[in-house]
């Protein structure tokens, strides 16, 4: 990322504030909105990290989601939690969808 914009926004008169505001956020949001959905959705990919790094007395829920997979009795639990776990993953994929159509249009939105 070059410095060129930020050195314009600063001979134009603007803060700092203003600068990270209209130039440099915009600049970096997509790649932001990519490693935070990016991090959401390999947080419940690994179970054996996830076990390694959260200790005994606290469960999480992809630890409770593999926990409760074999039990009969708890199998419409765990359906219901992964349907609302796959909407809930829908959810943010398409808002970033419909909110880099925007950007990639040169639309503002």
């Amino acid at each position: 990322m070059g410095t060129s914009l930020e050195e314009a926004s600063s001979d134009l008169g603007a803060s700092i504030f203003q600068t990270f505001r209209y130039v440099t956020f915009p600049m970096i949001r997509s790649a932001l909105v990519a490693g935070a959905l990016l991090a959401f959705a390999l947080s419940f990919d690994e179970i054996v990290v996830t076990t390694f790094t959260s200790g005994a007395s606290v469960q999480t829920l992809p630890q409770w989601i593999f926990n409760n997979l074999f039990r009969p009795n708890q199998a419409p639990i765990v359906n219901v939690v992964a349907t609302m776990l796959i909407i809930g993953f829908m959810v943010p994929v398409w808002l970033s969808q419909k909110l880099s159509e925007g950007v990639s249009s040169g639309g503002r939105f």
